[in-house]
């Protein structure tokens, strides 16, 4: 049996959300991590990954998609989201088909 956690914050679902970007290609490149890392708190950035550490793929989606019902997101914010989604596929130099397909996933979910 699991027990209730706590809602994450926009920070924390960006977090998790940029992990799983990372992660889009079998690969998280270094250079997609320290750009996660860049666009959050240490603290936060260890917790998220930890979490996302333990979570298949199937997993993730689910739980980005259960938390934005959480939280109220304006397009604006959303199409921030979206741009930083795009830095960390781009960050590592090249762009995989795997990660157009999450991209495409991520979009039919975040708007």
């Amino acid at each position: 049996m699991t027990t209730e956690q706590k809602p994450w914050s926009k920070a924390e679902l960006k977090t998790y959300i940029l992990l799983l970007c990372a992660k889009a290609d079998q690969v998280e490149a270094r250079q997609e991590l320290r750009l996660i890392k860049s666009k959050t708190e240490a603290k936060t950035f260890k917790r998220m990954y930890a979490e996302f550490c333990k979570d298949n793929e199937d997993q993730c989606l689910e739980k980005i998609r259960d938390t934005l019902q959480d939280h109220e997101y304006s397009y604006w914010e959303l199409s921030q989201m979206r741009k930083e989604i795009e830095e960390v596929f781009a960050s590592d130099q090249k762009v995989v088909m795997k990660e157009r397909n999450l991209g495409r996933i991520l979009d039919n979910i975040l708007y």
